[in-house]
């Protein structure tokens, strides 16, 4: 991927990351627009969506390094585990699902109902299993367990501040968009280098056609 086709890339995450903390914003925080629809403030209102798309590019920002972050731990975890990284990879995406029931359960002190944390556990994991089912289809199956874990375990991590907030406003505020950005970039990476290879395959067959075309002149 050229400089050219990665600050593309860098900036339609971005546009994605904005776009889904706005559309996320109004349900989450419908109450803070309601406040300035009667009597009507367009400029509050203004304020409330510019506030939004810029978390959302906040949230975009840190996906797009978890995302680069997770490219540098998959090649190192293949150099440093080998044949067993995909095994790795599976225990570790068990005990992220594992931590995300448990450890919030226990914050609570059980104020909150544990199934309301298995629910939200088996929703990431169940999206997570089709963006990768996805990019397995599109690559090969040995790209699904390296696509669940980043949509999983990435996107957790990811998540850690969120999930520290009181309430529960501002973890849907970053978890749709961490989502929208980390299923684009992982399904548009081997899409955009497909396209340059293609290219790439078209000039170098052009360049072949001609040098053929020059020595039958020749």
């Amino acid at each position: 991927m050229n400089s050219r086709k990665l600050v593309h890339f860098f900036f339609k995450t971005l546009f994605i990351g904005g776009i889904a903390g706005l559309v996320t914003s109004f349900f989450v925080k419908a109450d803070d627009y309601a406040a300035f629809l009667n009597p009507f403030d367009l400029m509050e209102i203004f304020g409330l969506v510019i506030f939004f798309i810029g978390i959302g590019f906040v949230f975009s920002v840190v996906s797009q390094t978890g995302f680069f972050a997770y490219l540098f731990i998959h090649r190192f975890g293949l150099g440093m585990f080998r044949s067993f990284w995909p095994t790795v990879q599976v225990l570790l995406i068990a005990f992220v699902v594992f931590d995300l029931v448990y450890f919030p359960y226990k914050a609570t002190d059980g104020e909150v109902a544990l199934y309301w944390y298995i629910l939200m556990s088996a929703a990431i994991l169940g999206y997570g299993w089709i963006v990768a089912k996805i990019k397995a289809n599109e690559t090969n199956k040995q790209a699904f367990i390296p696509a669940l874990f980043l949509m999983v375990v990435i996107t957790t991590i990811e998540w850690v501040p969120g999930l520290r907030t009181e309430g529960t406003d501002y973890a849907w505020l970053m978890i749709i968009p961490l989502l929208a950005c980390n299923t684009y970039q992982l399904l548009a990476l081997h899409r955009i280098n497909n396209r340059v290879d293609d290219k790439s395959k078209k000039s170098t067959s052009k360049t072949l056609t001609k040098d053929k075309i020059q020595t039958s002149k020749g």
